[in-house]
């Protein structure tokens, strides 16, 4: 979301792509991104809006991994490629998040294992630095990511031996890791939805190694402590579940659950329950 235009780019209707399109919602028109200069066909990337570009990252041809990137400009519809010279690994299903200032992925799979390590990338001098693995989180993927303002945090994801309902914030002015703690957190679980209130990071459904998931808690970062959000009216159980923060709600929508999901709710973490979307048509996309 740039401010006004949804973006999309990549994924894959039975191949992968490299065409998307800007939806204006003033104006309920789509418009085609150019396909000049853009990256490599893809899924399971990561996407992040800087302000003034949408940046690209990662992910999967189908027969290998990326390490590579670009930066769209939505004003003159260019992409730019970024730095590969000093980009981290190659991987998917890894995160990542905007600090304003930097786009820093973490985790994910590479063609060899799971990953615990992360990079910074400044698009103001098109560079990369590796960011600290001292306490670091155990490597993983599908993890959830929230950007604080001045942390960014990792919990939940899973890995070849287990599922996770640990993660770490990372802090970008110290370069340094702290444990999330595991007091009251919620049961273990991947492709889960997170969002960040403005004191509370919210993860909610994701897939706990047998079946979908229908709860969720809240996380204090100053005080370290895990909250359970209301089961009350919440929605049915699923994974691969888009959630967004309004300044006020979480809205969920859609999501898997062995069969795609056409349903929802809105989560007021001050108020007791979730309360069903007014009616609208809305559109599954499944990450590839």
């Amino acid at each position: 979301w740039t401010g006004t235009e949804m973006i999309i780019w990549g994924g894959s209707d039975g191949s992968f792509l490299n065409t998307g399109a800007k939806y204006n919602p003033a104006t309920d028109i789509w418009t085609p991104l150019s396909t000049t200069n853009a990256p490599v066909a893809r899924g399971s990337h990561t996407a992040v809006w800087t302000g003034q570009k949408m940046i690209v990252w990662g992910g999967s041809t189908g027969s290998g991994f990326l390490n590579t990137g670009s930066r769209y400009d939505p004003i003159t519809n260019m992409w730019t490629d970024t730095n590969s010279g000093s980009a981290p690994t190659a991987r998917f299903l890894h995160s990542a998040i905007w600090t304003n200032s930097h786009m820093i992925i973490w985790g994910g799979q590479s063609s060899v294992n799971m990953l615990s390590d992360g990079s910074k990338y400044d698009p103001s001098n098109d560079t990369w630095v590796a960011i600290s693995g001292t306490n670091s989180p155990i490597a993983r993927q599908l993890h959830g990511a929230i950007w604080t303002g001045s942390l960014m945090i990792i919990w939940g994801g899973h890995n070849a031996s287990a599922y996770y309902n640990s993660g770490a914030k990372y802090n970008v002015a110290f370069d340094s890791w702290s444990p999330v703690t595991n007091t009251n957190a919620p049961i273990a679980r991947s492709q889960l939805s997170s969002v960040w209130t403005g004191s509370e990071m919210i993860v909610w459904g994701g897939f706990n190694g047998a079946a979908g998931t229908h709860t969720g808690a809240k996380y204090n970062p100053v005080s370290d402590s895990w909250l359970g959000t209301s089961v009350t009216n919440v929605p049915s159980a699923r994974y691969i579940n888009p959630a967004i923060w309004t300044n006020a709600e979480m809205i969920v929508w859609g999501g898997f659950d062995g069969t795609n999901l056409g349903s929802g709710g809105k989560y007021n973490p001050g108020l007791p329950g979730y309360s069903p979307p007014a009616p609208v048509n809305y559109y599954l996309y499944k990450k590839n």
